[in-house]
């Protein structure tokens, strides 16, 4: 059992080592992934979000140029002396006709010309006689630059127009007409004299499209980004678009459009910021995964190596603990484990050498006891029958006498066996048969025996008179009647022999059976309990006799015994002794 709980428990100190060092190892990379990944995603988030704000940045500086040049042409429009000149001019209209396309036409054109992107000018002449020209024509959306010229009176019946003269709101950015449907936004201002800087002699209102300004972080490549551009000042959103369906955390960004009221929003989601973290963690997880599994290898490789020698010295502390003792451990090199061989094998020499003086005086002393409890079961059985043979004398039953005899003398020559110890269980029961045929001598067919005997355990070696005398003490004890059945039975269970005696006979009290096995040589059945201690002196504790007794019922003999096909009849003495020498093995 021990032997067993050592092997299966047992761990070489090396590969224990691996534990603490593949928990190191995992830990460090457990670590150094995590710090790789928060790295890497802080990274990646900055670097997005860096190239967001600047996106932003320089929508809001091209927003805040083109409004800017946007509103230097209405100043230079506003101060120009010649156009406000030709705007109060009247005359026919021929003359004026001739003012228009001289005086009027070419001011509107010019800042057309140098504007980058497409815009719209229109002029609201107060003055009638000033012929309305539309230009080119009006195209929706926006995709070039073009002027228009208009009467006030077009423009006066217009509700935005009449909310701005309500307010006095002048000189400002806002939606009109249809900008608001097409994405434009207009700057609005009136247009006075600058002899008393009260007389309104027109209004221009230049038009743009929201992409000229905002068009740089509009077509940002980056999906599920919501913008939107509004006036600060009265809280409308001039355009709007909303982030994409990627969660409910946004980074909000915003820049304001210097000289104006407006100003940009931009709604990141926190899901953009972060959508390589996924892949960053199966990547960085599949590389820890590696490491780990290529350092456990190198670690399993040290460990088998530098372990080799140790494992060896296991190996033979095994076989030393499992009797080997012939195996002797040789080495090469100077280091501990060429002491730890020599000691070993000086330890195994003393060890072999005093098992086989222990095992020599253990042997010789079981056999002298053996021989000492054989020689009480021999006289035993001899006085009962010798005391039988006189009774039948003295009754003058001379031919009984003379069979009894001869039995007895054929039971004897079974009983001494050639002197071997050990016989086959058939031999044993023969036994048993030549003392019922004497007994049959003295009660006839009073008595009734049947054996059963399994053919697998006929030849199984057990020691010779272990049955006689359990069959003996049914006819001496448990015999009440005028008649009695004996019944023996021999049959295999797993790894034992099972016998026994069985009798309908008066039966035991619980306190009889007790003294059975506690009697000492005046007990009446000294020849039970010398069965049991032979049994178990040649067997083990784990074998011997057990009695099952119903006082009135019958006893049952339990012997158990282990089962042995070819024991040998004698104990070789010197069987330990074998190969004392010793094999030697190198430890390298």
């Amino acid at each position: 059992m021990a032997r067993l709980f050592f092997k299966s428990k047992y761990m070489p100190f090396t590969y224990k080592m691996m534990i603490p060092y593949l928990l190191l190892v995992l830990v460090t990379d457990a670590a150094i992934g995590y710090a790789s990944y928060t790295m890497l995603v802080k990274s990646r988030t900055e670097v997005a979000q860096t190239g967001i704000r600047a996106a932003l940045e320089q929508t809001r500086n091209n927003a805040h140029y083109r409004m800017a040049e946007i509103q230097r042409i209405s100043d230079l429009l506003f101060g120009n002396l010649p156009f406000q000149r030709a705007l109060t001019k009247h005359g026919d209209r021929h003359s004026m006709y001739l003012t228009v396309i001289d005086e009027v036409i070419p001011l509107l054109q010019a800042p057309l010309e140098l504007f980058g992107s497409p815009i719209q000018l229109t002029l609201y002449a107060v003055n009638p006689d000033i012929g309305e020209s539309i230009g080119s024509s009006d195209t929706s959306p926006m995709t070039k630059s073009d002027y228009f010229i208009q009467s006030f009176s077009t423009l006066q019946d217009s509700s935005w127009f009449q909310k701005l003269r309500a307010n006095g709101a002048d000189n400002l950015w806002f939606q009109a007409d249809r900008d608001q449907e097409v994405g434009n936004v207009s700057l609005f201002r009136k247009l006075v004299l600058f002899t008393d800087y009260s007389s309104v002699i027109g209004y221009i209102k230049i038009t743009v499209n929201l992409d000229s300004l905002i068009g740089n972080i509009a077509k940002y490549p980056e999906q599920g980004l919501g913008l939107r551009f509004y006036d600060q000042r009265t809280g409308l959103t001039l355009f709007e678009r909303l982030p994409g369906d990627t969660g409910d955390k946004f980074l909000n960004l915003r820049e304001e459009i210097e000289g104006t009221s407006f100003a940009i929003e931009v709604r990141v989601p926190l899901d953009y910021l972060n959508k390589d973290a996924k892949r960053l963690q199966v990547t960085i997880g599949l590389i820890c995964a590696a490491s780990f599994v290529m350092m456990g290898i190198i670690g399993f490789v040290v460990a088998t190596l530098s372990g080799r020698r140790m494992k060896r010295i296991v190996s033979f502390i095994r076989s030393l603990q499992e009797g080997k003792l012939d195996r002797r451990l040789t080495v090469s090199g100077n280091d501990e484990f060429e002491l730890i061989a020599h000691s070993f094998n000086r330890m195994a020499n003393s060890i072999q050498q005093l098992l086989q003086d222990v095992y020599k005086q253990g042997v010789q002393k079981k056999q002298a006891e053996l021989e000492a409890l054989q020689a009480q079961i021999n006289p035993h059985f001899l006085y009962n029958t010798l005391s039988t043979i006189s009774s039948l004398s003295n009754l003058g039953k001379t031919r009984e006498v003379t069979e009894m005899v001869k039995l007895l003398s054929r039971f004897y020559r079974l009983t001494l066996n050639e002197g071997q110890v050990l016989i086959p269980l058939q031999k044993e029961l023969d036994q048993v048969g030549a003392y019922l045929d004497i007994q049959k001598v003295k009660y006839a067919d009073a008595f009734q025996v049947f054996i059963d005997l399994d053919p697998e355990v006929e030849e199984v070696q057990i020691i010779k008179l272990l049955v006689q005398p359990f069959v003996e003490n049914v006819f001496k004890h448990a015999w009440f009647g005028e008649t009695i059945a004996i019944r023996i039975t021999a049959k295999r269970v797993g790894e034992r022999l099972e016998l026994k005696v069985i009798d309908n006979g008066i039966g035991m009290r619980p306190d009889t059976v007790d003294k059975v096995f506690r009697g000492g040589p005046q007990s009446n059945a000294y020849g039970l309990k010398n069965v049991n201690e032979r049994i178990k002196l040649r067997y083990g504790a784990d074998y011997g006799v057990q009695i099952a007794s119903i006082y009135g019922g019958g006893t049952t003999v339990h012997i158990l015994l282990p089962f042995h096909m070819n024991t040998l009849s004698e104990v070789d003495t010197m069987s330990y002794s074998h190969n004392h020498t010793g094999k030697g093995d190198d430890l390298s």
